[in-house]
């Protein structure tokens, strides 16, 4: 059977003309979604690669902060986009693993994303209000033995990373604290030097600047060992608390049925970023490693078993995330 002329001119042309519409990507501006308010460290991380990233893809990338809900707003977003290319999430473990896992509530599932890469990994830091008088981890602990609950320490929002590490210090240590959620970093530590709280496990970028000029007092990082990013902070085998180790990542997602050719490019770009000397210096002098994927095949294959150890804190310590 004979295939008219035209019919199979008009089919080639269509299957040209979709392969160059995919290698055209992007043609148009990109949004980058971030689920924290400015001056956290996700937003750091975006702002510090951005216009190496808006190079790279050949297009400008407009970073839309949408912070709440423990940063599943902001993935929902994402999740629900056109799988084009044109909206992409930085995230962290608690909107990819911990929220979809245990809040039905979500309309979404960490299936709704694709993994792109991973791109930076840091400790948390312990830290509390000066005028507390707290200047070990063993004195936090103690004052939150002494008076179950009357501390009060904030963090970027219902299950997010600081969330957990708050969660696991009460579970090793057996000390109460009550959780005040904010809706940022940069919002959690600055109730602390209000005093409206007095306790907080942040970000470095959240932390380490205000500790410097005295605002905050930094106590230790969320690493079993010191971390060469916080030379000056011991690690909690140091501090006193051996069984304690916690470390968080942020990673590039698309929503999912992304074409493999577009989350290609996407990969790629942000490689390129990160890469770069500049970047991985101003991150470092935050406290935050440049930390890459091999592709995004193998972050996937990351997230598998990451997400395990999140979730299962979770339950351990009885967090709630709705």
């Amino acid at each position: 059977m004979k295939i008219p002329r035209l019919m199979l001119a008009l089919a080639l042309c269509a299957c040209s003309g979709a392969a160059l519409a995919q290698g055209a990507y992007p043609t148009k501006p990109i949004r980058l979604v971030i689920g924290f308010a400015p001056g956290g460290a996700a937003d750091y991380v975006a702002r510090a690669m951005n216009e190496a990233f808006s190079k790279a893809l050949g297009q400008p990338v407009i970073i839309d902060n949408k912070p709440g809900n423990g940063s599943s707003i902001a993935a929902e977003i994402v999740a629900k986009a056109p799988a084009d290319g044109y909206t992409v999430l930085i995230a962290s473990p608690s909107s990819i693993s911990v929220n979809p896992a245990l809040n039905p509530k979500l309309s979404y599932t960490a299936r709704d994303l694709t993994a792109v890469t991973k791109m930076t990994t840091s400790p948390l830091v312990l830290a509390v209000n000066p005028a507390t008088g707290i200047r070990t981890v063993g004195e936090l602990v103690a004052a939150a033995k002494k008076d179950p609950g009357k501390l009060n320490y904030s963090t970027s929002g219902n299950g997010s990373a600081p969330h957990l590490g708050a969660a696991l210090f009460s579970l090793v240590t057996g000390a109460q604290m009550t959780h005040i959620p904010y809706r940022g970093g940069a919002l959690a530590v600055q109730s602390v030097i209000a005093g409206d709280t007095q306790v907080t496990f942040g970000t470095s970028p959240s932390v380490l600047p205000q500790a410097s000029t005295g605002r905050l007092r930094a106590l230790a990082v969320s690493t079993r060992e010191r971390s060469p990013l916080v030379p000056d902070l011991p690690g909690m085998r140091e501090a006193g608390l051996p069984d304690y180790n916690l470390e968080f990542w942020y990673g590039m997602f698309v929503p999912a049925g992304t074409p493999p050719a577009i989350v290609k490019k996407i990969y790629d770009a942000t490689i390129a970023a990160m890469q770069q000397a500049p970047i991985k210096a101003a991150l470092a002098r935050e406290g935050t490693e440049v930390s890459l994927s091999a592709s995004p095949e193998q972050f996937a294959a990351f997230l598998l078993e990451d997400g395990k150890f999140w979730v299962q804190l979770v339950k351990s310590a009885k967090v709630k995330v709705e």
